[in-house]
């Protein structure tokens, strides 16, 4: 089964207040889970990690997991493009939540990554804004 896996992070600041905004769909468009949440102060690229680890960490929950082809789409050229190995991670905070998506992507059948244009993400992104808005 595949499941399509949404991720935004934004920071007002860099680093500065950030949130996350997670979406997971069935390849049909059915909506498996929403999830957003302040996640204090972060700068964007550890915002866009910690919401992939985040929606990971629901899905691996799902008793079908081990069934799941997981494709992680986000907005983040730069994370899609660290995870498939197409650059390196000089940055120590963003090696480590690298690892950690590393460490979680063993409960699923397959993973692909996949950057898509912003305006593919709004869903994502507007519950990681909605996630610093319910900050204020």
């Amino acid at each position: 089964m595949i499941v399509n896996l949404y991720t935004d992070g934004a920071s007002r600041g860099n680093p500065g207040p950030s949130g996350i905004g997670v979406v997971a769909k069935y390849e049909t468009g059915e909506l498996i889970f929403q999830h957003f949440k302040y996640i204090g102060l972060r700068t964007n690229n550890q915002a866009e990690y910690t919401a992939l680890i985040e929606g990971i960490n629901k899905l691996k929950n799902l008793k079908e997991s081990k069934d799941i082809d997981l494709i992680v789409n986000a907005d983040s050229q730069l994370m899609i493009r660290q995870l498939s190995g197409k650059y390196k991670i000089k940055n120590i905070k963003l090696r480590e939540l690298k690892n950690k998506v590393d460490d979680l992507l063993g409960s699923f059948k397959s993973v692909k990554f996949v950057h898509i244009p912003r305006e593919l993400n709004k869903e994502a992104d507007r519950l990681a804004n909605k996630a610093l808005d319910s900050m204020e």
